[in-house]
């Protein structure tokens, strides 16, 4: 079986690495060729060792005879499908194409996924929306409804997401939690100062930073919670980046951190990593304080009490799955009202960390379990 994966924006966003690295695994008898907006990213991040890697995209011979007939025709779709020729080529020699954005349908009408996703059904190819989360705005788009109603199958990765497409009318749709549950975890040797269970892993993005509704909020909350951590406890520090895209790097607010805090020897800066290796450090903290989805994807899925910075639909909906509410493990940004409001969430995940646990104990090897069974949903397909 052959199958296409694509849009991926590529490794530097090690959430996107880890869902490739768990699709890759949980259907690893097919035949795969990823189609990467950075495939240098990818093959720095090990990617290349797995799959074939490819751009979906293709330089344009302004002189060439297509360019010029697609130029002066005046179609837009026409002249986007000669960029698109290196997937859409591919495609003829696929079985289906999974679509592993997780959220892409959250940003904005992306055209180009659009027009892909028509070529390749054009050709009686099958597509699958891979471990989605969508907010309603966006179901709610005629657009973008059009394109969800011609999947074969959308598997939606939290029941937030899965009950909005099924009240819509969407009938293939299945539920089973985010792929990369089922990554490993490659445990390199701990940095100095960082206490094997007995560390608070900190995750802190420009992403949530930009929907922060007061200026400078989200920042102070983060320095807040970690003076409290540092004056009421033994515990370390450990400031963990999950995405390193040039315009959209973790490590700049981790580094105003770090630096916030360098002179009491207890909190220590991450070096960037691959998804498993960045997995093995979060897996032993004591607690994990994340913005990114796949950090606390990471983290959950080690047992490890987390608390999530939260800006849409995909952290509410996850943590509702796991633990039955959002209440108490999810405070988004756009609440963030106040200087002290991320401590006191955290107060609440040290107070209850015996009971979190137990919880862990009792459901997350069958939540696990349950991620590898949406292979079942490509295999009847």
């Amino acid at each position: 079986m052959k199958i296409i994966l694509s849009p991926h924006g590529g490794s530097g966003n090690h959430g996107c690495e880890a869902i490739v690295r768990s699709t890759l695994s949980m259907l690893e008898k097919a035949d795969f060729h990823l189609f990467s907006s950075s495939p240098e990213e990818d093959t720095r991040y090990g990617l290349s060792d797995l799959c074939k890697i490819s751009s979906p995209q293709k330089p344009i011979n302004r002189f060439s005879i297509p360019y010029l007939q697609a130029r002066i025709s005046g179609n837009q779709e026409r002249f986007d499908r000669l960029v698109f020729d290196p997937i859409i080529k591919a495609a003829r020699e696929s079985d289906m194409m999974l679509s592993i954005g997780g959220d892409n349908y959250c940003y904005g009408i992306n055209d180009h996924i659009l027009l892909v996703n028509r070529a390749i059904r054009k050709m009686g190819k099958k597509t699958v929306l891979w471990g989605c989360s969508i907010e309603q705005d966006a179901i709610d788009n005629n657009v973008v409804f059009e394109d969800l109603s011609a999947f074969d199958s959308i598997i939606a990765r939290e029941s937030i997401t899965y009950n909005s497409l099924k009240k819509k009318g969407l009938k293939r749709v299945s539920l089973f939690p985010d792929p990369a549950f089922q990554l490993n975890r490659i445990d390199l040797p701990l940095p100095k100062d960082f206490k094997d269970g007995n560390t608070v892993g900190i995750n802190i993005s420009p992403m949530i930073i930009s929907y922060e509704k007061n200026e400078g909020s989200t920042f102070k909350n983060y320095v807040r919670l970690i003076e409290y951590i540092l004056t009421s406890s033994d515990m370390n520090v450990a400031l963990i980046p999950h995405v390193v895209w040039a315009h959209n790097d973790d490590r700049k607010p981790l580094l105003q951190l770090y630096e916030h805090f360098a002179y009491t020897g207890r909190v220590i800066l991450l070096e960037d990593a691959t998804s498993p290796e960045l997995k093995g450090y979060i897996a032993r903290c004591r607690f994990f304080v994340a913005a990114r989805t796949h950090a606390s994807i990471a983290a959950y899925s080690e047992s490890v009490p987390t608390l999530v910075v939260g800006y849409s639909v995909k952290a509410r909906g996850i943590a509702r799955d796991i633990f039955g509410t959002e209440d108490n493990y999810v405070i988004p940004v756009q609440s963030l009202t106040k200087d002290n409001q991320l401590t006191e969430a955290f107060k609440y995940l040290y107070r209850h960390e015996t009971d979190i646990k137990k919880h862990y104990a009792s459901m997350m090897k069958q939540y696990k379990a349950k991620a590898a069974e949406a292979v079942n949903d490509i295999l009847k397909i």
